[in-house]
C-alpha cells in the first residue's frame, strides 16, 4: 500500500491519501481519544504521541497534531499505523453509527438553498483540503457551519467563512445576513 500526503492551509494537519475508499460517504472527525471509540482506525492514530484530531472524508484521512511534535517525527508513525489498520481489514467506523450532523426539523426553501449551495459548492473545495463544513442551522438571517478536519483551527478558516462562504451565499440567499462557525 503507498499512501501519498498533501499539505493543507492548517500546517497543524496533514492529509493522508491512502489510495482507496476512507468512508466512501460522509465525512467522521473526531476531536479526542475519548469520542475515537466508534473507529478503530481513530483509535489507533490517537496512540500516536501528539495527534490530537482525526477526520475521515471519502477518500482521506487528515490528521492534526500538537503544537510541540513535528511531521517529520510523526508522519512514519501516522503512516504505519494507517498501513496496519488497512492490513487488519477491520472497518473504519463500527457500523451504525451516523457520521455528519443533521439539521432538525423540516426544511424551507432558504435552508434547502444554503444546503445545496454548501454541498456543490463549498464542500468539495474544502475536501480538497482535508476538511469538512456542515451546515448546523439558519436562523434571523445568520447560518451556522461547523468547520472540521484541517479546516478546524486553521488560521485562514475566519477569512474562508466570512470572505468565501458568506459572500456567496448572501450573493444566492438574500436571506442570508452573516455566517458564524460552531464551535
Amino acid at each position: 500500500m503507498f499512501i501519498q500526503t498533501e499539505q493543507t492551509p492548517n500546517p497543524a494537519t496533514l492529509k493522508f491519501l491512502p489510495g482507496e475508499p476512507v468512508l466512501g460517504e460522509g465525512t467522521a472527525y473526531f476531536a479526542s481519544a475519548e469520542a475515537a471509540s466508534r473507529s478503530p482506525l481513530a483509535e489507533r492514530l490517537f496512540a500516536v504521541e501528539g495527534v490530537v484530531g482525526v477526520f475521515f472524508g471519502s477518500d482521506f484521512i487528515s490528521v492534526t497534531k500538537t503544537e510541540g511534535k513535528e511531521w517529520q517525527v510523526l508522519k512514519p508513525s501516522i503512516l504505519g499505523t494507517i498501513m496496519e489498520h488497512y492490513v487488519t481489514g477491520q472497518p473504519v467506523l463500527i457500523a451504525g453509527e451516523d457520521t455528519e450532523v443533521e439539521s432538525e426539523g423540516e426544511e424551507d426553501d432558504v435552508v434547502r438553498q444554503i444546503k445545496e449551495l454548501i454541498e456543490t459548492r463549498v464542500r468539495p473545495a474544502v475536501a480538497q483540503d482535508g476538511g469538512d463544513i456542515i451546515f448546523h442551522r439558519f436562523e434571523s438571517g445568520v447560518v451556522y457551519l461547523q468547520m472540521q478536519g484541517a479546516c478546524s483551527g486553521c488560521p485562514s478558516s475566519t477569512m474562508t467563512l466570512k470572505a468565501g462562504i458568506e459572500n456567496m451565499l448572501k450573493h444566492y440567499v438574500p436571506e442570508v445576513e452573516e455566517v458564524r462557525p460552531v464551535t
